[in-house]
């Protein structure tokens, strides 16, 4: 079995680098990290970047996830080639790009592009937004399925991921303690679903809903509070269409072997305990839309 520590960074490609880094500071309330020809990396926590945009085809999405050791890489790669994966193993100006001492690249089996790593940076430094949006980390994220039952059977079969809860057929697991790290969601592509930042308390989650409401950003769910996490959240739109969420109060799982996963609707009531329905496609069942 691929153990997984936890889920590191996400690249994302955009055709307008400068916008997206406006809105990455600005909006979200990142910090850049660093700038490269062609990319600009991003800061939530203690590592180094856990965020980068890169010039590039808005499509081309990455997630990645961080092993223990150069052995358990080698070992991962075995077994996602011996069930018929392809795996490209990173070159050293592809580390150095990554931030990272070692990783492979390959699709899971919808085709979400996924790097497993070892040794990605961490700064010393403390994450030091832009903006005071009381973030403090990046959490999890939410990827596209096209097969939500084989997936999961990927994800907890092939790796290490625990299901904590089920809405409708989309899997919410962790890899420790917290909640969920991967949520998987029926949609008809592959792609990342949503980008999640934890943030300090409510009042960090009203206050990010007055501020991107009062520049025009679009809220597409909350704010709410999530029955299977138990997080308050709120969901916007940033660059390229893609998703990102606040969220708070996410419970732990401690006492592993008693937790059982539990079965929650795939409507409005299985998202939201405060009535907000969410205006995202992977959150519906209009599997035809675009992200």
């Amino acid at each position: 079995m691929i153990e997984l520590r936890d889920v590191v960074y996400c690249r994302l490609g955009t055709k307008d680098l400068a916008g997206a880094e406006w809105f990455a500071t600005n909006i979200l309330g990142l910090e850049v990290s660093e700038r490269r020809r062609g990319a600009t990396y991003f800061k939530s926590d203690e590592r180094a970047h856990t965020l980068c945009y890169f010039e590039g085809d808005p499509a081309d999405q990455v997630t990645a996830f961080e092993l223990g050791r150069g052995e358990d890489l080698q070992t991962a790669a075995a077994t996602l080639e011996a069930l018929g994966h392809h795996v490209h193993y990173g070159s050293r100006e592809e580390c150095d790009a990554r931030l990272v001492r070692e990783f492979i690249r390959f699709n899971d089996p919808t085709g979400n592009v996924i790097e497993f790593v070892v040794r990605p940076e961490t700064t010393g430094r403390r994450y030091h937004g832009t903006r005071d949006a009381g973030i403090t980390g990046f959490s999890h994220v939410g990827l596209c399925t096209t097969d939500a039952q084989r997936d999961e059977a990927f994800w907890t079969k092939v790796c290490n991921a625990r299901v904590s809860d089920r809405i409708g057929d989309a899997p919410l697991m962790r890899l420790g303690t917290i909640h969920h790290s991967i949520a998987l969601f029926p949609f008809h592509k592959a792609g990342i679903q949503h980008i999640n930042h934890q943030v300090g308390g409510t009042d960090d989650i009203q206050r990010s809903f007055n501020f991107v409401s009062e520049n025009q950003v679009n809220v597409t769910f909350g704010p709410g509070q999530h029955p299977t996490s138990t997080a308050e959240f709120l969901y916007f739109t940033g660059p390229d269409g893609m998703t990102f969420e606040y969220s708070t109060g996410v419970c732990e799982i401690h006492d592993e072997p008693l937790w059982r996963d539990r079965q929650f609707h795939f409507e409005p009531k299985g998202f939201c305990k405060w009535g907000a329905a969410p205006r995202i496609a992977a959150f519906g069942d209009k599997k035809t839309e675009d992200n």
